[in-house]
């Protein structure tokens, strides 16, 4: 038995909660996450998972040992990544979660010169609005709108700016509104973002200057939780979008959108980067952390 490859999978079982997740996290079929579990347990003479058609938990050795061999699994990875360090040639498969905005508009189009600079990583980019679980999904760092899950570290790499725009034949339909109370007072088509993991639609915020208006219980006659359907539906005039500026200004540029209420622009939208603390050292995610800080800090 390797009994390095049986203690990180052990580990992952109880990060992801059950074999199932843990399998899919690794690549490899349920079956063989079992049996490694099992010769694990025979080599220890413990029982470390508790089993059943339902779910899988983590009895009292269990538990002891994961704390155990999680510090030592996060050690040994700190040693690799600074033998990788000296080496300057990180390699293996770095895995990025992003939105679908952040995927299609900023990392996508600048990682050709990514993977030219550092040819022997596999990018594995996950594209999703939903907010997923770095830890329990094994993935190496994400782009976040905030830094509010204590089990990540997370490092504010830039901010992005709102606009609100329509197509010219939804404005020419429906008015130039002047003023952002006008969206509620003439009952203006909004197409309304919701959270694909909560299913809470997001309201329309405004400043100028000190003022601060928040709009809510709009007309949403159509509502969306993916960024680039959101845009999608603006330039098929179904609606005024409020999105981040950098998503709708190629738009713009080619007149297919028109930017409404200009003097009126929310505070700018902070961008993270996260990842879990086992990859503080992880060469591969310093030198993307790096490389995307250097795209956002430029939009």
């Amino acid at each position: 038995m390797d009994h390095l490859q049986a203690i990180r999978i052990f580990a992952r079982v109880v990060e992801t909660g059950g074999f199932g997740r843990a399998a899919l996290s690794l690549d490899m079929p349920n079956a063989t996450v079992s049996k490694w579990i099992k010769s694990l347990e025979a080599h220890l003479g413990v029982q470390l998972l508790e089993r059943n058609t339902r779910s899988v938990s983590v009895t009292t050795d269990g538990a002891a040992y994961y704390e155990r061999t999680r510090h030592l699994l996060m050690e040994l990875d700190d040693i690799e990544s600074t033998l990788g360090r000296s080496q300057c040639s990180p390699r293996g498969t770095l895995r990025i979660d992003a939105s679908g905005s952040t995927a299609s508009g900023i990392i996508i189009p600048n990682l050709p010169g990514f993977c030219g600079r550092f040819p022997d990583i596999q990018v594995r980019l996950g594209v999703t609005d939903r907010t997923v679980d770095l830890i329990a999904e094994n993935i190496d760092c994400g782009i976040r709108s905030s830094a509010d899950d204590p089990a990540l570290v997370a490092r504010q790499i830039g901010a992005f700016a709102w606009t609100t725009c329509a197509s010219p034949d939804y404005l020419a339909k429906y008015g130039v509104p002047e003023h952002p109370r006008q969206i509620l007072e003439k009952n203006l088509p909004v197409v309304g973002y919701f959270s694909a993991s909560t299913g809470l639609v997001q309201p329309l915020q405004f400043r100028r200057s000190d003022e601060k208006i928040t709009l809510e219980r709009l007309r949403n006659d159509v509502l969306v939780s993916e960024s680039n359907a959101h845009i999608a539906t603006a330039l098929s005039s179904l609606g005024i979008v409020h999105t981040l500026d950098f998503m709708v200004r190629p738009f713009i540029e080619r007149r297919q959108l028109v930017p409404i209420l200009v003097d009126w622009r929310p505070d700018p939208q902070a961008v993270y980067i996260a990842y879990p603390p086992s990859r503080r050292y992880s060469t591969k995610v310093r030198v993307f952390v790096e490389w995307v800080t250097t795209i956002v800090s430029a939009i």
